[in-house]
């Protein structure tokens, strides 16, 4: 099938290596470290140290898979055009559709948890006013992301340094409150192992943690020497990312439990914070708000612009509104499909609960990597970067995962998914018609 373009054509080639791994660090290091740690805290008590580590593990397996992937076929869109091209157009639609459906609901998590820590900082935990604030930040930055790569990048490169410093302080600071209460806090890390199905299920929130390096590769047809670029992003960004989540997730479970960071976490969506305070005067804390709330503005951001780049490639294909495909000349920004995530993203962050919408993120999302891995198993052998272990290690986990999720979780990815399927049926029926 030839994709077609219209309004402009292709992307800028304008991200070169620190940029890439800029943009993969900007979605990973946020919701992950400042929320997601808390929710997985949760579901496995101590033993989310070890859900991270295996988290990170699969991501690396995934990572690969997609780096090989982009290298070989570097334009936007990432699994979906990868579905299209090496496995069928019903598994890319699938991809596509999944990756709109979980990111979205994760960027609804980002922008919930920017709400939540920047409220925090003075005492307002109402749920009214945390949705309102989420959607209100949803649209400040569809508007910035709308006005095109350029601008977007420096916005991200000022947010993850100030982010990595912040919690670098936090793991710093914290590390003698674990030393001392760590005996207590963190004594049932291993034992929980026994408990598989909650390590599973906070393995699979931990996963989503991770998946920021997509951005990377969704951006494809954006990036400079992609066959280059993109996988070494892509391995620096989850190296980076995974050394900080472990970091992270030692010094909140040990300085103040894991029943009472996922206390934190239900109550305010402020769980670094709130642990913070238990070890270090009033200054620490409120870094961590001021991080907590840029870090999550710099997911948001990534994800407008990661999943825009999806709906483009979607609508080049004709399974969106091929209005959607248009690129503005002016600013090379495919300002339409900005403007149509962004709608999406403050619709689900009404639902003001960041449990529900990062679990119904988990399902999705490994659904997505487990079509990534399977394509990657369909590269020819020349240009595969890395072994097929890896992939079926990949592949493996991702489906393995994908079904220990909350129940409510998978039964809403499954209807979705039918639902997507309609919906495209009946898009592809009209055109024809008209």
């Amino acid at each position: 099938m030839t994709v077609r373009q219209e309004g402009g054509g292709a992307l800028a080639r304008v991200v070169g290596l620190p940029g890439a791994i800029l943009l993969g660090l900007g979605s990973i290091v946020g919701t992950g470290a400042f929320v997601s740690i808390g929710i997985a805290a949760g579901v496995a008590g101590p033993t989310v140290l070890v859900a991270i580590a295996v988290g990170a593990l699969l991501a690396t397996c995934n990572g690969l898979s997609s780096a090989q992937l982009a290298a070989a076929h570097p334009v936007s869109g990432g699994t979906y055009e990868y579905g299209y091209r090496f496995l069928s157009p019903s598994l890319g639609f699938s991809a596509g559709w999944m990756f709109l459906c979980a990111k979205s609901a994760s960027a609804a998590t980002a922008a919930l948890g920017f709400a939540g820590y920047a409220l925090d900082l003075f005492g307002v935990t109402d749920s009214g006013w945390r949705i309102g604030l989420a959607v209100g930040a949803v649209c400040v930055l569809t508007f910035l992301v709308a006005g095109g790569m350029a601008r977007s990048n420096a916005a991200n490169a000022a947010i993850v340094g100030f982010t990595l410093i912040v919690l670098g302080a936090f793991a710093l600071l914290g590390m003698p409150a674990t030393l001392e209460r760590g005996a207590v806090t963190l004594a049932g890390t291993f034992a929980g192992v026994g408990d598989l199905r909650s390590l599973l299920e906070a393995s699979a929130l931990m996963f989503v943690a991770y998946t920021g390096y997509g951005r990377i590769a969704t951006l494809g047809e954006e990036v400079t020497a992609p066959g280059r670029t993109i996988p070494r992003a892509i391995i620096v960004t989850l190296l980076v990312s995974a050394l900080l989540y472990l970091g992270v997730g030692t010094v909140a479970v040990g300085s103040v439990g894991a029943e009472e960071l996922a206390r934190l976490t239900a109550a305010t969506a402020a769980p670094l914070e709130g642990a913070a305070r238990s070890f270090a005067g009033p200054t620490l804390p409120l870094l961590l708000a001021l991080g907590a709330i840029t870090a999550m503005l710099g997911v948001l951001l990534n994800l407008l612009l990661g999943l825009s780049r999806v709906l483009l490639a979607m609508a080049r294909r004709r399974d969106a509104p091929g209005s959607l495909s248009v690129v503005e000349e002016r600013t090379r920004s495919p300002r339409r499909a900005v403007l149509a995530v962004g709608a999406g993203i403050a619709a689900i962050a009404l639902i003001g609960d960041v449990r529900v919408t990062w679990s119904f993120s988990a399902f999705t999302v490994l659904i997505y990597y487990a079509l990534t891995n399977l394509a990657a198993l369909r590269l020819p052998s020349e240009a595969r970067l890395f072994p097929v272990w890896i992939s079926v290690a990949g592949l493996i986990g991702c489906l393995g995962l994908a079904f220990w999720v909350e129940s409510g979780a998978l039964i809403a990815g499954l209807l979705l998914l039918v639902a997507g399927f309609g919906a495209r049926t009946l898009f592809r029926r009209g055109r024809s018609s008209t």
